[in-house]
């Protein structure tokens, strides 16, 4: 059965995923990897989501750290196998964005799949969200494809939902096309406020959070946003959800708040646009299982789970795929129904004017 390795580095910018999966009827997991993101490359990274001077020469640069570190992951994966490169069918590579404007008709990923190949010894297939722009479509969420062929259950009513920097969902209803979309910030704006007031990368299990309170008057000033009431096809980023985004809302308040006030309304801005979006759009949803850095926020699901009662929320695992690779995975799976030439996109989702096969391949 051919192999392939999966590469995804998120938006939440923490660190690069790395699977190996064995592609038979289904995907299955065989090995995992995980390599940290580098400090001075995780600022460069950051950096380059927002304009700034010399943008071409710092993102040509900050690739080819991010790719020398992707094939330094793969090389990993593979001793752990203990499987040699030529065992291996093709990498499947996300890449890393820096700038999603679906509404200007583009998204970029950076991540050289030429060099990786070179330095791999693999095929590489990347390049995945703009064929379905070129066709009209958001080019993303692309994981839904993925949820549907792994998850849909022929008489149960599914929603498949990642919560990484931010959060989208899948929608899987039997007898219907799979739906999906970005519900909006994940853990983005939350990680964001925590590194801004405390110098940390993430708020653990949402401990600080939980130190806090709810402010109904900055919640009802983030909701306002009117992504949250445009239905999908839509996507999002941190070029709309970002640290001065969130401190022009606090600017408008008569008064400031707790830094804790602050990141408990930033975690129930998350919860409430998920079940708000869920609610909306799928409220027979009998099952909604979680993948994503933001399973392991047990007060985040907490208060999901209060939210979109009574559907039982759990993560991934209970199907047997750990939440943490789901999204690895997906790439890897990507890539094999690109060399196998089967459309992976999906309309009712991106808003494409219809299936396309996604990627481009470069051979090793």
């Amino acid at each position: 059965m051919p192999l392939y390795a999966g590469v995804m580095s998120g938006t939440s910018l923490d660190g690069i995923d790395l699977v190996l999966v064995e592609q038979t009827t289904e995907p299955r997991l065989l090995e995992t990897h995980y390599l940290p993101m580098p400090e001075p490359l995780r600022q460069s990274l950051l950096a380059l989501c927002s304009s700034g001077p010399d943008e071409i020469v710092r993102s040509a640069l900050a690739e080819q750290h991010w790719v020398r570190l992707a094939a330094q992951g793969i090389q990993e994966l593979l001793e752990k196998a203990q499987r040699p490169a030529s065992s291996i069918r093709a990498i499947g590579s996300h890449g890393q964005t820096i700038r999603h404007m679906p509404q200007e008709g583009f998204s970029v990923q950076i991540g050289n799949p030429a060099l990786l190949a070179e330095l791999t010894g693999i095929s590489v297939v990347a390049d995945f969200r703009r064929r379905d722009l070129a066709a009209g479509g958001e080019g993303a969420p692309l994981v839904p494809a993925f949820h549907e062929a792994l998850f849909a259950h022929p008489s149960r009513v599914r929603a498949l939902l990642n919560i990484g920097g931010f959060s989208n969902v899948s929608l899987l209803t039997p007898q219907q096309a799979v739906q999906g979309f970005d519900c909006g910030p994940g853990n983005v704006l939350m990680d964001l406020w925590i590194c801004h007031q405390k110098g940390l990368s993430y708020d653990a299990h949402g401990a600080w959070a939980a130190t806090g309170r709810v402010r109904p008057e900055l919640l009802t000033q983030l909701l306002s946003d009117d992504f949250f009431a445009a239905t999908g096809p839509k996507s999002t980023g941190r070029e709309r959800f970002n640290l001065t985004w969130l401190k022009d809302h606090l600017a408008v308040l008569p008064h400031s708040l707790p830094a804790e006030d602050v990141q408990a309304t930033l975690l129930e801005l998350t919860a409430r646009s998920i079940s708000d979006a869920l609610t909306r759009t799928q409220p027979q949803a009998e099952d909604i299982f979680v993948c994503g850095g933001g399973a392991h926020n047990t007060k985040l699901l907490e208060r999901l789970q209060q939210l979109l009662a009574p559907s039982t929320l759990q993560t991934t695992a209970a199907l047997g795929v750990d939440p943490d690779w789901m999204e690895a995975m997906a790439f890897a799976w990507l890539a094999h129904c690109c060399l196998e030439g089967i459309p992976a996109n999906r309309p009712s989702v991106t808003g494409a004017l219809g299936l396309r096969i996604l990627g481009a391949i470069y051979p090793a």
